[in-house]
């Protein structure tokens, strides 16, 4: 038999209706004490009439003390606490005296007790309810206001590592539209048109593979390899024989969910440091397998390695000497940046430079498949994505009411 999803709301979601729950359970407790004391002692039936009397009074001088609190925790410290006191004290003589009159009423004739004495010795009991009642009002009112602080600035966290991940993302694009665009444009002034529509179309599938994906979305291999493809299909038409590639992608590792364009940087680089500088060009490499519960994806080159790279997570702007292609900075600090967001410490990211030449970068990651990305509520971005927008994380929300406050 299939169980229907079960989704309870918080409690508090209703603020006034949790008000009136907490309300007629607590003053409900007191009543049904109130009424086993008298029947475990054997008093009188007729005392649960007083008793019944007296919480039903304390039940209102509640209600009224909670539309008091409710301006008076909007205030300052000095105040709040200041006036509660005040008011409390206030509201325990009221109390005590409406239990000593009805007691006199109930005990005339029988006890010869004057009312001043009966109101002396019930407003302990008095102040003791209306004491507690007060106390838990302001802290549950605390409590859920440090609560929606806290949600709050999950928010802020949240949209603050969203736009962190746009900018980071988005600082890949400019440097490979500026070269694919300078290559159009010269092989639109050499008349070549066909390349240069050729080009343009791979540009355009390129950029909706890229640009529609959410900057925090995930991808699988298989996907991102899809991409790279695209993205060299364009370079290749301006290095072609130079430019040689090759994927080794395992079947498992094919469906590994991985940042999306967070290789494509990689071969970018491979491409500026090792294909262009050399007249014979290179062959790029990429491999991903899994290693045990952790997906190893591994980029690499034939080129001259580091001793003509600036670009390298630690190395100094200084050593980039003359005549050595000057790196913006952006490419493996960058694919750092959004590692470190993504998987915190629980990710490995390597650099290997061997003597006679090539370079490696080797990035090793937990392994995510597809569904349970999905799972977890991360997006992934689908074969044939659609043409959506990213939604922010709205910051402004309803006031904060205190618990009891009837919405407008």
């Amino acid at each position: 038999m299939a169980m229907l999803p079960i989704s309870p709301a918080p409690f508090f979601a209703n603020k006034n209706r949790a008000f009136w729950h907490l309300q007629l359970a607590g003053w409900g407790g007191v009543l049904v004490l109130r009424a086993m004391s008298v029947l475990a002692n054997d008093q009188p039936v007729e005392l649960l009439l007083l008793v019944i009397v007296e919480i039903v009074t304390g039940f209102a001088i509640s209600l009224i003390l909670s539309v008091i609190y409710r301006q008076l925790i909007r205030r300052s410290a000095l105040v709040t606490w200041g006036v509660t006191a005040l008011v409390l004290m206030g509201s325990v003589a009221a109390y005590a005296a409406i239990d000593s009159w009805f007691q006199g009423i109930y005990y005339s004739g029988i006890r010869e007790t004057s009312f001043v004495q009966r109101m002396v010795a019930l407003a302990y009991l008095d102040g003791t309810l209306l004491g507690a009642w007060s106390a838990l009002y302001y802290a549950i009112n605390f409590f859920l206001k440090v609560e929606e602080q806290a949600d709050r600035l999950e928010r802020l966290e949240t949209q603050a590592t969203s736009a962190q991940l746009a900018m980071l993302r988005y600082q890949l694009n400019p440097h490979f539209l500026f070269n694919t665009l300078n290559s159009i444009s010269t092989l639109v002034l050499l008349k070549q048109t066909e390349p240069a529509n050729a080009m343009l179309t791979r540009l355009s599938a390129f950029l909706r593979h890229t640009l529609v994906s959410q900057p925090g979305s995930k991808v699988t291999v298989a996907q991102e390899v899809e991409t790279l493809k695209l993205y060299l299909d364009i370079e290749r038409m301006r290095f072609e024989e130079r430019l040689r590639t090759e994927f080794n992608v395992e079947p498992e590792a094919a469906t590994a969910c991985l940042p999306s364009m967070l290789l494509q940087p990689l071969v970018e680089n491979a491409i500026k440091y090792a294909v262009s500088p050399q007249e014979e060009g290179a062959q790029i490499s990429l491999t991903a397998q899994l290693v045990g519960q952790r997906l190893r994806v591994a980029v690499s080159d034939t080129g001259p390695g580091l001793r003509d790279r600036k670009e390298r997570a630690n190395l100094p702007l200084a050593l980039a000497g003359a005549g050595r292609t000057v790196s913006t900075g952006v490419g493996l600090a960058n694919i750092r940046d959004r590692l470190a967001q993504a998987y915190g410490d629980d990710h490995r990211f390597e650099i290997r430079n061997p003597p006679d030449g090539g370079f490696t970068v080797i990035i090793e990651i937990p392994y995510e498949s597809a569904e349970d990305s999905a799972q977890i509520g991360t997006q992934v971005k689908p074969a044939a994505p659609p043409s959506v927008s990213a939604t922010p994380i709205p910051l402004t929300r309803e006031p904060s009411r205190p618990i009891g406050t009837t919405s407008a």
